[in-house]
């Protein structure tokens, strides 16, 4: 390795990320989204050297376009980054979720013994009442009723056997 590829490499250590972005940009003639330095000074670093030394063997660069060619592509685009004008603009509400068939209608009461205790949970069109308060689950109610998270369709018994 010549003394100012040596050098090159040293210097690298002091760049800022901003400084390795505008590196990067020179010597691979591209843009990079990067921001991880790490990242940076390894790409950076590599193609320094590649430039001062000629880059890969013709038997590397065969062997990495036999495995290119076995490799699974990426068949759709990388989705593009957001603008900031696109991230300040307020987000279209977003459709209402399909209501869980598995539910009677809101307003009905379930009821259910547990531990000599009548439970009473209302079904509402945003979630369920249980003592007053509203939970948006019915695993949120049966962990205030028994302390510990389980399946809220199983605690209230709405769930059949075969279901899963």
């Amino acid at each position: 390795m010549e003394q100012t590829t040596g050098r090159q490499l040293a210097e690298l250590q002091r760049l800022s990320i901003p400084q390795l972005r505008a590196r990067y940009a020179e010597v691979f003639g591209e843009p990079t989204p990067g921001n991880n330095r790490a990242w940076l000074l390894k790409r950076v670093a590599w193609r320094i050297q590649a430039l001062a030394e000629g880059g890969l063997s013709e038997r590397a660069r065969r062997r990495a376009a036999e495995l290119a060619n076995d490799a699974d592509l990426r068949l759709n685009p990388p989705t593009p980054r957001r603008s900031v004008e696109a991230a300040a603009a307020p987000a279209a509400p977003s459709p209402e979720p399909a209501a869980d068939r598995r539910l009677p209608p809101p307003g009905t009461i379930l009821t259910r013994k547990y531990k000599g205790a009548t439970l009473q949970v209302q079904v509402l069109a945003r979630g369920f009442a249980y003592q007053g308060q509203v939970f948006k689950s019915l695993s949120a109610v049966a962990k205030a009723v028994t302390g510990s998270h389980c399946n809220g369709f199983w605690f209230i018994r709405l769930a059949n056997h075969g279901d899963q």
